[in-house]
């Protein structure tokens, strides 16, 4: 089918693991000379209350009837706020596409869940929503993650490597021909909890993390983690966070704070920056909240063996927020969105569940 010409325009919706907030974007997206293309047409970020970010970050203790209510009533909520950013832009939006707010992700139990009923936001918009991204992936064997690679590959193909540096930090490439991606370390969300001792929500440009000096031992046991040895497909969630490296972080609870933060860091650039130059690119596109960490940038720059590339602040901001609008509509056109070669399920998958309201 020819799409050029046409223009879609929809609303892409994420909240990620770091909890820094639910962004919104409205893009038209397009196909210029065959290839698609976007335009932002307005985009925000809403900070959560205190009570959203305490129900959201202990979502994985509720019980079922708990979770189910809040699966609900954040679907509402995300309903709302979406009603009040469209505002006399909404009669203008074809589609919703929502990635929710992650509660479980254990691919090799089948397991992924993403607060945020996409049947409650349809209803509470009137707008035809697409939301539960990862679950059909899981059901073909993949890891339901990372889902942004598709957007790398046919949105920001100029780059040799995209990298998100969010609650987790990834990447993707292209490798003989097929889209590669893989989580590779956490990033915000641990920083953020490290933070919240000092009592502050993130580090503002990465200045607590100079003052303090790394940590060899807890340097080296971050480095031997066994997730870092495992091959891609794979991927990261809260529970690794919980039973593998908080565990770690705790031994040192005597230790100076900043001195554990800087330690992190250095963990982190070390990981980022090994992962980047198996691919012998020459541009990498950074994007996410770590990429106005200045500290976290420079530790990087000084390793990778490419080009820095950081794009304007929309892009940084709202990178997967675009991208999860643009799944949307490749799960509307039933086109694939799901990549089989990054998540390593049977087969690419026209994932999404589709709440279609007339």
């Amino acid at each position: 089918m020819n799409y050029n010409n046409k223009r879609y325009t929809i609303v892409g919706v994420m909240s990620g693991t770091s909890l820094d907030g639910l962004d919104l974007v409205l893009c038209e997206y397009y196909k210029n000379e065959n290839k698609w293309d976007f335009e932002v047409k307005k985009h925000t970020t809403l900070p959560y209350s205190h009570e959203w970010f305490e129900r959201l970050k202990n979502a994985p203790t509720l019980a079922g009837l708990e979770l189910i209510t809040l699966h609900r009533q954040y679907g509402q909520w995300i309903g709302s706020a979406i009603n009040n950013f469209l505002a006399d832009e909404k009669k203008h939006c074809e589609l919703i596409a929502s990635h929710g707010h992650t509660v479980f992700h254990k691919p090799h139990e089948k397991v992924s869940f993403q607060a945020g009923d996409g049947a409650i936001i349809a209803a509470e918009t009137g707008i035809t929503t697409i939301s539960d991204f990862r679950t059909l992936d899981i059901a073909l064997g993949g890891q339901g993650a990372p889902l942004v690679p598709i957007g790398d590959a046919l949105l920001f193909e100029q780059y040799d490597v995209c990298v998100n540096l969010g609650g987790f930090a990834n990447l993707s490439m292209e490798t003989d021909d097929r889209r590669l991606a893989w989580d590779i370390c956490p990033v915000n969300f641990v920083l953020n909890r490290l933070m919240m001792k000092l009592g502050k929500s993130y580090d503002d440009r990465g200045i607590n993390g100079r003052k303090g000096k790394v940590i060899t031992e807890l340097y080296q046991q971050l480095n031997q983690l066994p997730y870092y040895g495992y091959t891609a497909p794979k991927s990261l969630g809260q529970e690794w966070i919980e039973n593998e490296f908080q565990p770690i972080l705790d031994s040192y609870n005597d230790c100076e704070i900043h001195d554990v933060l800087r330690t992190c860091y250095a963990h982190f650039a070390d990981r980022i920056t090994h992962d980047i130059n198996l691919k012998n690119g020459s541009q990498v596109l950074f994007s996410g909240g770590g990429a106005k960490n200045d500290f976290l940038m420079a530790l990087i720059a000084e390793k990778l063996k490419a080009s820095v590339v950081i794009p304007n602040e929309v892009i940084v901001d709202y990178k997967e927020a675009i991208v999860f609008g643009f799944l949307g509509l490749l799960r509307w056109l039933k086109q694939p969105n799901c990549l089989a070669s990054v998540t390593g399920a049977s087969s690419d998958a026209v994932s999404g569940v589709v709440h279609l309201i007339k």
